[in-house]
């Protein structure tokens, strides 16, 4: 049984907030640390108290913390030694192995998130532009209430007019395939694969492939967290809406090209079950917009590119040991939506999100190089990611079409990554101990 009132919401729901905050903090003193945790403690919900008062609830708080952000807390070192190596190094270390180099490398992140003063993130998700208000000014009150306590940078959320969080700055219907976790209450849709065990996403647990592994010592600091890979990424709008217009005279063609690129259309509707013009009523659907396979039904790529965002990220039936490398994708908009028949204006616009996942290396850092940045993902040869993946002008996306494929060669970056970084989420207990750690644990 999943203990939902100890695992913190944001693993297994989704709330319906229409704007946010992240906010970002470094630690100087332990005992200042201890004590902004204390009372938020309070505040952070469980699934379980999420899934109770969800019509009833204006904002819901997350908190998760890198490992420097742990030992800022006073955790005691043989613990800190005990947490896998890459979230020990960080994101911005491991640049090189995600394929986060040039205008994504580490250098040029914004917010200090390359930074070893990172310590924690607060979440805060809100209903309402006035709750959102209200959340800031109450967490910052704290903030400067505790010795040592720094907020580095913040990044402000919002809903894309005339889209929600659903969808992204380019158009698109976001949210369409996530995993379901096995115990959780929920069923899933036709098309997203059997539910799985909850180990994969939640410490404590088994996975598919073994019964739950003991967990390092103090276990409550341990059971019922995850960890959290936060990307946040650029979109240019501008440039995007460009590169269309000068491959397609029409609307129609500009679409189907995007919808290529991506491996949907805009409105959610799968090219493998809608290859030719957009379908609003399926894409809408969720009993429908994801039952489709590859290898039966579109195993050359012909609706949707061999190397189209969606089937990269999600390959389905094509990958090996597939049920092992799902993660689960939280996250939101940021920066005012771009008119659509406006010039590029040069504001930072997209998205920031969280992939969830028990093992950063077999699911996140997979996908990124393996998946995302690989250039010979399916015996492509020479492409990325089209839409996240890291682009240089030099790098290829191939149409597949009879009698003739279409190569768009030098594809330029739609998307450039402005940050990241690894957190722990812990449970609520977790939590708890954290902020009732003994400063004299801390190691000098």
């Amino acid at each position: 049984m999943l203990e939902l009132d100890d695992i913190q919401h944001i693993l297994l729901t989704r709330t319906p907030a229409m704007t946010g905050r992240y906010e970002f903090l470094s630690f100087d003193d332990p005992a200042g640390a201890r004590a902004w945790l204390t009372p938020l403690v309070d505040r952070v919900q469980s699934a379980a108290d999420v899934r109770a008062t969800m019509d009833s609830s204006d904002r819901w708080v997350t908190l998760a913390f890198t490992w420097r952000g742990l030992r800022a807390l006073g955790v005691p070192e043989e613990t800190l030694a005990t947490f896998p190596d890459e979230f020990r190094e960080g994101m911005a270390a491991r640049a090189d192995i995600l394929g986060d180099t040039g205008a994504a490398h580490p250098d040029n992140w914004v917010g200090g998130l390359a930074g070893d003063d990172l310590h924690a993130i607060a979440i805060l998700f809100a209903r309402t532009d006035a709750e959102h208000q209200r959340c800031t000014t109450e967490h910052h009150k704290l903030v400067a209430r505790c010795s040592g306590v720094r907020v580095l940078s913040f990044l402000d959320l919002n809903a894309t007019p005339p889209f929600d969080y659903a969808h992204d700055h380019f158009g698109f219907r976001d949210r369409l395939s996530q995993p379901v976790i096995a115990g959780s209450g929920e069923a899933p849709t036709p098309g997203s694969g059997a539910a799985l065990q909850p180990g994969e996403f939640i410490l404590g647990y088994p996975d598919e492939e073994r019964p739950a592994r003991a967990l390092p010592q103090p276990e409550v600091l341990f059971r019922n967290g995850s960890y959290m890979a936060y990307r946040r990424l650029q979109e240019h709008v501008g440039a995007f809406r460009n590169y269309l217009r000068e491959h397609a005279d029409t609307p129609d063609g500009q679409n189907l090209i995007a919808a290529k690129l991506m491996g949907r259309w805009r409105s959610g509707a799968p090219l493998v079950l809608a290859p030719d013009r957009d379908d609003p009523a399926l894409g809408a659907d969720p009993m429908r917009n994801n039952d489709f396979n590859y290898k039966e039904m579109d195993p050359h790529g012909y609706a949707v590119p061999l190397g189209a965002h969606a089937r990269r990220l999600n390959p389905r039936d094509t990958a090996v040991n597939m049920n092992r490398r799902r993660m689960i994708r939280r996250g939101a908009t940021y920066g005012p939506a771009l008119p659509e028949d406006a010039p590029d204006d040069g504001v930072d616009r997209g998205i920031a999100a969280f992939i969830i996942c028990a093992s950063l290396v077999r699911q996140f850092e997979f996908a990124q190089n393996v998946w995302i940045n690989d250039k010979t993902f399916h015996e492509l040869g020479n492409e990325h990611d089209p839409i996240c993946g890291t682009q240089d002008g030099t790098l290829d996306f191939t149409i597949p079409k009879r009698p003739i494929r279409k190569t768009h060669a030098g594809l330029p970056a739609f998307t450039t990554l402005r940050g990241g970084a690894y957190f722990f989420l812990p449970s609520i207990s977790a939590l708890r101990y954290l902020a009732t750690l003994d400063s004299r644990e801390v190691t000098p």
